[in-house]
């Protein structure tokens, strides 16, 4: 059995190179574990190449493999220098080739998590605070072994080691608010509550329960509201209680992808979907995505790249590009779309454009492209994004529809079949195929 591979996030500071000589250390002595270490330059601090020279000389003397990632941070994004710098060193560590990613964040931090949160009116799931493991979906699983270690063991053990170390000079400046919590607020507060970090923690552990309940209960009332398709049932939505309703919308939307949506955004929402009924739809739009209420089910869509706004000619390749998806041309013999009808006009793919017409169907005539979408179920915000392919100024084949009778491949002759490749697959137990 292989041994599993363990990689530290190493910034050079005190608690990231405590953890990396422990695990060092326990390495030396259990060799069931590969151990590697990972740097992240951020290039904000004119000292940043000397701490990844201080990184690179501390594990030559551990006899740690150590990568080096160079990433540049936008200083003038909406999200913020701090946000945009986690944003991207989160990027780096699920690129990890790992199997494990260990963070060097312990008790202190955690306290200072939950406090910061709070005070900016976080839920049940964000005062839970950091989790001690979490899993990521491309990636190693992230893991913080010193999370319930006290600062001032981490500091003791680097004494006794005698450790030496980098200090980032941003970490004093009080600007960022969690400077100000660390250095100015905490030390307060524990002049009046002694104490207050051992609280601090224990109620982020009761948040992090209660947000595992409010998980179960969601996942609990999903599976209740689930409709045939895989998705709510909209009617089963509106009868819940607003908490549970709530509760499960936040739920879909985090598990599609979305960030934790703003209180006032789902407080919206949920009233717009409390006057949607089976025959009329809605659209919620947020920064992430979109929620459709259609023919009485929820849409959860991330938001999709563009198609291409014109012609996309077609010379014979495998595939074509349809903005980040693609459409794959497959020869045949005896199925699909007769090559020999293409033969002698200009072959290209389009979006709708509206007033297309095909009959997919030799038993029944020519029917409006707009009918027979409506027909397989096609939800309206789909139809914009189906590539269809025409002959010269016949519509020949739709994605999801099939390929006009005319063009019908016979028995024994060369045919070509097309498939609508997504880069975003379609919702769980979408009504229509790709063919």
């Amino acid at each position: 059995m292989p041994a599993a591979r363990l990689c530290v996030a190493l910034s050079g500071g005190r608690d990231s190179l405590v953890l990396l000589h422990a695990l060092a250390e326990l390495r030396s002595s259990n060799p069931a574990f590969e151990l590697s270490a990972v740097h992240v330059h951020h290039g904000l601090s004119t000292n940043a190449d000397a701490w990844a020279g201080f990184c690179t000389d501390f594990c030559a003397r551990c006899g740690v493999p150590l990568e080096i990632v160079r990433i540049e941070v936008p200083r003038a994004g909406v999200e913020g220098l701090e946000a945009a710098a986690r944003r991207l060193r989160h990027a780096v560590f699920a690129n990890c080739s790992a199997d494990w990613l260990a963070l060097a964040h312990h008790r202190d931090d955690q306290v200072e998590t939950v406090l910061f949160r709070m005070l900016r009116g976080a839920g049940v799931s964000g005062a839970a605070g950091m989790p001690a493991e979490r899993h990521q979906r491309d990636g190693p699983r992230l893991i913080r072994p010193l999370l319930e270690v006290p600062s001032a063991v981490i500091a003791l053990y680097a004494q006794e080691h005698s450790l030496t170390w980098v200090e980032d000079e941003s970490n004093s400046d009080l600007r960022y608010r969690r400077n100000y919590l660390r250095h100015e607020l905490m030390p307060r507060i524990e002049g009046q509550f002694p104490g207050a970090a051992n609280a601090l923690a224990r109620a982020g552990h009761h948040f992090a329960e209660a947000a595992l309940l409010l998980e179960e209960l969601a996942q609990a009332d999903r599976a209740a509201a689930a409709m045939p398709s895989g998705r709510i049932d909209l009617a089963y939505f509106n009868s819940l209680s607003t908490p549970r309703a709530r509760n499960l919308l936040r739920f879909e939307l985090l598990s599609a992808g979305f960030r934790g949506p703003d209180a006032r955004w789902l407080d919206e929402a949920l009233r717009q979907l409390s006057t949607v009924d089976t025959a009329s739809e809605t659209c919620i739009r947020s920064a992430d995505g979109e929620i459709h209420a259609y023919r009485g089910e929820l849409h959860v869509l991330r938001q999709c790249p563009a198609v291409p706004a014109g012609d996309v000619p077609w010379c014979g390749e495998e595939e074509l590009p349809w903005g980040a998806d693609r459409v794959t041309f497959t020869p045949t013999t005896g199925a699909g779309i007769n090559r020999h009808r293409l033969a002698g006009a200009p072959l290209r793919l389009t979006s709708r454009q509206g007033g297309e017409r095909l009959q997919p169907d030799p038993q029944r005539p020519l029917r409006t492209l707009k009918k027979l979408l409506q027909e397989a179920a096609v939800p309206p915000w789909e139809r914009l994004r189906l590539p269809l392919l025409w002959c010269g100024e016949r519509l020949v084949w739709v994605a999801g529809i099939g390929a006009d009778a005319a063009f019908a491949c016979p028995p024994g002759e060369p045919g070509l079949l097309l498939a609508w490749q997504r880069a975003v697959p379609p919702p769980a137990g979408h009504l229509f195929s790709q063919r």
